[in-house]
């Protein structure tokens, strides 16, 4: 009871709590929202918006592969790279919010999707589960280094904040290999590009 208690508290706090980060938010010297025009600041937020949901998952796919787990080691680094996500969370809602607009309306169903992919990687066997989270920290990679190509160039401030967020992904997924993950098979990296293509693509607009 005590772990399903934590379980729905770290859902709750992610989906209506006001994260604060960590670290300085990158970027915070530049790039005012003020300085764009209308339609940058639209395309801007619609990146941002699919980069919040994309720390929506990792939280919740970190806490359902901690949850499962008995291996207290691998629950301590899953806890770690959480806590790391968070300053993600924080920095992307910042940016919504300077850009005017607002984070995803469907961030509970991908939470939900998420934490249970989180289960059932985890389930199989930690092995498994670190497997799945290098694969999915690669594909979020790319998906940045494809904002980073194509964000408005006078956007300097999310830019800087994708940036930071592109090289702690790196860092999460060589950790998750380090740890003993194991490479996924091709039909698995498939299913997890598509169902990627959908929440990216969902989110861009609601």
């Amino acid at each position: 009871m005590e772990k399903v208690l934590e379980t729905a508290d770290a859902a709750l706090r992610t989906l209506f709590a006001e994260h604060r980060a960590a670290r300085p938010m990158p970027g915070t010297d530049a790039g005012l929202a003020s300085e764009l025009s209308a339609a940058d600041k639209k395309l801007s937020a619609a990146y941002m918006r699919v980069n919040h949901v994309g720390e929506i998952c990792a939280q919740a796919l970190y806490t359902g592969q901690a949850a499962i787990t008995r291996n207290r080691t691998l629950r301590l680094q899953l806890e770690s790279a959480a806590r790391e996500e968070t300053d993600h969370l924080a920095w992307t809602r910042q940016r919504l919010d300077a850009l005017g607009s607002r984070p995803s309306l469907l961030n509970p169903l991908w939470y939900a999707g998420a934490f249970a992919l989180g289960l059932v990687a985890g389930k199989i066997s930690d092995r498994v589960s670190l497997g799945f989270v290098a694969e999915t920290e690669d594909q979020v990679s790319e998906h940045l280094a494809g904002h980073l190509r194509d964000l408005p160039r006078r956007d300097t401030a999310s830019r800087a904040v994708v940036a930071q967020m592109k090289i702690d992904e790196e860092e999460h997924a060589a950790e998750a290999r380090r740890a003993g993950g194991v490479d996924l098979p091709s039909p698995v990296k498939a299913l997890m590009r598509g169902a990627a293509k959908i929440m990216t693509t969902t989110a861009h607009y609601i």
